[in-house]
């Protein structure tokens, strides 16, 4: 069996002392897979990932990247490691502009001039809109452009492993599949393996393989995503929110 890029084990981190929010989460995730994260609200989705990201330690528990333990490194140790993260809210600089931001986006490897530069260069291969505005500032972007700003700053230093957050947040149905579509153009080109966390769940599971179920802060159910239809979904989270 192959081992897993990802390995979490029995996680459990708080945000205060004595009130943990992941209380023995585990979960394994595959190269080169897209594994969708659901739950109700207050499940602990999004604090997962800022745990495996580093912005939050863990107390109790391991994390390991191909093997490699990486509980309790500091982000940018993560980042160095093949792991980048894309936050709920735009991860860009508005009055910086498109090329500025990507060049932002690659800071680990902005000593490598000629990387950093095909990088880019790759970037605007694979996002024309991007290249076309390479020259205006973030903050003049669309909604769905500057979604996509966030996803391609990510994938400028070719991570192995994509921390997706809630990527549809206030965006309309038709920039919503949109951003789908740009998680599944990284995940091709770099190529990456994405750990999404979304509440927008019918529309995500049509492009995840794989599906875990939180709530409480550890998993409820999980499996590919063949074994969650809307139905089973639907009935799992009623289970969550009557207890």
């Amino acid at each position: 069996m192959t081992a897993p890029l990802l390995a979490i084990e029995d996680i459990h981190a708080a945000y205060q002392s004595g009130v943990d929010i992941l209380q023995g989460m585990s979960l394994d995730v595959p190269l080169g897979g897209f594994v969708l994260v659901i739950g109700p609200n207050g499940a602990g989705k999004s604090t997962l990932l800022k745990t495996v990201f580093g912005l939050l330690g863990p107390h109790r528990g391991a994390i390991t990247l191909d093997g490699k333990p990486i509980a309790g490194l500091p982000p940018h140790e993560v980042k160095r490691l093949g792991v980048s993260y894309v936050p709920q809210e735009l991860n860009t600089f508005p009055h910086l502009t498109v090329e500025e931001n990507l060049r932002v986006g690659g800071w680990t490897i902005r000593k490598d001039a000629a990387r950093l530069k095909r990088r880019i260069a790759q970037v605007y291969e694979i996002f024309p809109v991007l290249a076309e505005r390479r020259r205006d500032k973030a903050g003049s972007l669309s909604g769905g452009q500057g979604r996509m700003l966030s996803v391609a700053r990510e994938m400028i230093t070719e991570p192995r492993l994509m921390l997706v957050d809630e990527p549809t947040v206030g965006l309309a149905p038709n920039l919503a599949d949109q951003v789908y579509e740009l998680l599944q153009t990284a995940r091709k080109a770099i190529p990456t393996t994405i750990l999404l966390v979304d509440q927008n769940v019918s529309d995500a599971l049509r492009h995840a393989e794989a599906v875990v179920m939180m709530n409480l802060g550890k998993v409820k159910a999980a499996g590919p995503v063949a074994e969650f239809g809307e139905d089973r979904v639907r009935d799992l989270i009623q289970e969550c929110l009557l207890g």
